[in-house]
């Protein structure tokens, strides 16, 4: 079925139905990528160290993006410090920074980690070098172009990160640089504007919008992420890089979302989904 003809929200909900084996068919189109996971899937059973999983270009992209920290390729000191540091110490640079990104990062290379980079045997089993192919398929086709230009992208992933249960504070949802483009945008802000803001100020009226206890179901989240998708139909400009908004559009936006989407009727979507790919990070 093409999604050329449906609204974004109409584009999410198919998408989320058949997510995981659409991401697998635009894997297989895309031979770069298919030659990182290949890559992966052959060396990542002989990965003991820190350093030979930095210096394995291939498997670190699919590493990284499958905790969505592609960025972090750029950043080699952290990415060291975050595989070569316990994350259970409280001094480390993920157990004092409270990113729920880093620590789930940090977490899952523990061994690594306590061996201050090497690890008596490689923490990729074939249990999650399956678990990291998948997630890190799913992140690529969430980035992909196609589901990008309306933000489709966006609310899959926070679908699919919040039904995975482990967001539950505010700090946690804003460690996350997508789930909190989708928090700001369905509160009314823009984000590039938003992000000029100091930490306190950010927090504060994030925390003043985002009611986390009514983020628990499937219908809950999911009808959270149209939302998202509504308002950028009402506001492209909020998903693009090159339009900046004033501090005045910053502070005037509004918290009523559902009378647009409305528009939908009930558009919950599947209830399923969370339970098909919580796994997934």
């Amino acid at each position: 079925m093409s999604l050329s003809g449906l609204s974004p929200v109409g584009q999410f909900i198919y998408a989320q139905k058949n997510e995981l084996s659409s991401a697998q068919t635009y894997f297989k189109e895309n031979r770069t990528l298919q030659r990182n996971v290949d890559t992966f899937q052959k060396n990542a059973p002989n990965i003991t160290t820190t350093k030979q999983l930095m210096g394995d270009y291939a498997s670190n992209q699919v590493v990284l993006g499958a905790y969505n920290l592609s960025s972090m390729a750029n950043q080699t000191a952290l990415e060291r410090d975050l595989l070569s540091q316990d994350p259970a110490d409280k001094t480390s640079v993920a157990g004092k920074s409270g990113n729920a990104s880093w620590l789930s990062f940090a977490d899952a290379f523990s061994t690594l980690g306590k061996g201050k980079g090497t690890a008596d045997a490689t923490p990729f089993t074939s249990e999650s070098v399956d678990l990291t192919t998948k997630a890190y398929q799913l992140q690529q086709y969430e980035t992909s172009d196609s589901l990008q230009k309306n933000g489709v992208g966006d609310a899959l992933y926070f679908s699919r990160k919040m039904q995975g249960g482990k967001i539950k504070t505010v700090d946690q949802l804003m460690s996350d640089k997508t789930l909190l483009k989708v928090a700001e945008v369905v509160s009314g802000y823009e984000p590039d504007q938003f992000g000029a803001l100091d930490f306190s100020q950010q927090k504060r009226i994030i925390t003043n919008k985002v009611d986390l206890s009514k983020l628990q179901t499937p219908d809950q989240i999911n009808r959270y992420a149209q939302r998202y998708l509504a308002q950028l139909q009402i506001h492209p400009e909020y998903n693009k890089q090159d339009k900046p908004a004033t501090m005045m559009d910053l502070f005037g936006g509004s918290d009523d979302g559902d009378s647009v989407l409305s528009l939908f009727g009930d558009t919950s979507g599947n209830s399923d989904y969370g339970s098909q790919l919580a796994s997934l990070f």
